[in-house]
């Protein structure tokens, strides 16, 4: 295929990728007040076991629910579309990844194309678990950066910032999450080996905890050993069913 070619298929790829995040973005629109009751979930749990006082401003007792509040009159608004497209996103992600893997698949062996859909699959279900074991630590993670916040201190969040810091956790433990599909990957291709893996777990092991830190938003230690810790054994995983595949592809 021509230069032209492959700018054509891209163009196509890119347009079917917009068109499935615009309807994600829309169905989020739509039932935002949904997401948003579930976003704060975390938080509501937090503080009903709590003291009154603990969450301060943010917790409203008659109701039994949590406050957000907006400094901006158009921070509404923003926070609305910054969740609508996250969610937009996140929902379109099996047809994103189907669009980049048929854009890719032509330069692959004929073997190799037959794993698209186990990668796609396998790529979606490791985000979404990154995603829920995020969301089941979240009420953790905010107990341990209130609790520095010292005694005196009055908590009343802004609803973008709240919303950013659980969009994001959920979104880097999501992504770390996918990161042994792209180790299996590169051993498909023959750019690592089942055995460089091994031999190098140790630095393995290091770097893990560094972009655990690097890409956990809030920073806390739950979060990050959260994170780290299920990381290490994919890392293993990785190597182990690359081995079995690379062994049964050079049979």
């Amino acid at each position: 295929m021509p230069v032209t070619g492959h700018l054509a298929e891209l163009r196509s790829r890119i347009i079917k990728s917009a068109v499935a995040v615009l309807a994600g973005v829309i169905v989020v629109v739509v039932v935002y007040d949904r997401v948003l009751s579930w976003l704060t979930a975390p938080y509501v749990a937090l503080c009903r076991r709590s003291p009154a006082e603990y969450c301060g401003m943010s917790y409203d007792t008659i109701a039994d629910d949590v406050n957000l509040f907006t400094l901006d009159p158009v921070e509404g608004l923003t926070t609305r579309l910054r969740v609508a497209t996250y969610g937009g996103v996140v929902l379109a992600l099996p047809i994103l990844l189907w669009q980049l893997w048929r854009f890719i698949v032509p330069a692959l062996h004929r073997r190799e194309r037959g794993f698209a859909i186990g990668f796609v699959l396998a790529t979606v279900i490791l985000f979404v678990a990154g995603g829920l074991l995020a969301y089941s630590t979240l009420d953790r993670a905010l107990e341990f950066l209130i609790g520095w916040s010292g005694e005196g201190v009055d908590q009343a969040f802004r609803v973008s910032a709240y919303v950013r810091l659980v969009t994001l956790m959920i979104v880097a433990f999501g992504v770390g999450f996918t990161v042994p599909v792209l180790l299996v990957f590169l051993q498909l291709v023959g750019i690592l080996t089942p055995r460089t893996l091994v031999r190098g777990w140790r630095y393995a092991v290091v770097g893990t905890v560094f972009i655990a830190a690097a890409i956990t938003p809030s920073g806390d230690p739950i979060s990050l050993a959260t994170l780290s810790v299920p990381m290490v054994a994919l890392y293993f995983a990785a190597a182990g069913i690359g081995r079995l595949l690379v062994r049964r592809r050079d049979e």
